[in-house]
């Protein structure tokens, strides 16, 4: 629940950033996951108590379920906001762009040395300093991908991480740059 809460908001920010109904669709679809999971913690605690000792002690399981899914109804609310067709305010997305943190969408182009690996081999957040949240293949999702998710030719990545980085991303997803470009850039850098 506290993955998927995560990525939750994630995709929430990139669905008003970009404007992207799937994305917001994925959110709604992921909501009634956090709660069909929060719905069973509960009916499983009631189950599981058998004392009051045992009450107290799954007390803290109910509260965190509770909270998680707060995380992923506020979610939704951006969500929605993209669904219903209203646009953010510029400052919105004057404050996103000024922010440490930055979620970008990136397409891998033809050529791209990033097509055909996975994400473990790839090692993007060390490199790069992005993490794929998500990826957006033909008409489908993927999200939270894992270490052994491959990439391919025409995949749009969600990716979040820095400035810099997300520069270097987009460099290796358009073929512009190397991974061993990357490698000596940051072995002389040190």
């Amino acid at each position: 629940m506290k993955n998927m809460s995560e990525l939750m908001v994630d995709l929430a920010y990139s669905a008003l950033l970009f404007n992207s109904k799937d994305a917001a669709e994925e959110v709604i679809k992921l909501e009634n996951k956090v709660n069909r999971l929060n719905y069973q913690i509960k009916k499983e605690s009631l189950l599981a108590a058998r004392t009051v000792e045992d009450a107290e002690k799954l007390t803290a399981l109910l509260e965190v379920g509770e909270a998680t899914e707060t995380i992923a109804d506020s979610a939704k609310d951006i969500a929605d906001l993209v669904l219903k067709g209203i646009k953010p305010h510029p400052v919105f997305k004057m404050v996103m762009e000024e922010s440490d943190e930055v979620i970008t969408r990136i397409k891998i182009l033809e050529g791209s040395e990033l097509s055909d690996k996975s994400l473990g081999e790839l090692l993007l957040a060390t490199r790069t300093g992005m993490t794929v949240i998500a990826i957006r293949r033909n008409e489908s999702w993927i999200y939270g991908p894992d270490k052994n998710t491959i990439l391919s030719t025409d995949d749009s990545l969600i990716v979040k991480g820095n400035v810099t980085g997300g520069s270097l991303l987009l460099q290796l997803a358009n073929g512009e740059t190397k991974l061993e470009d990357l490698e000596y850039e940051e072995f002389t850098e040190d």
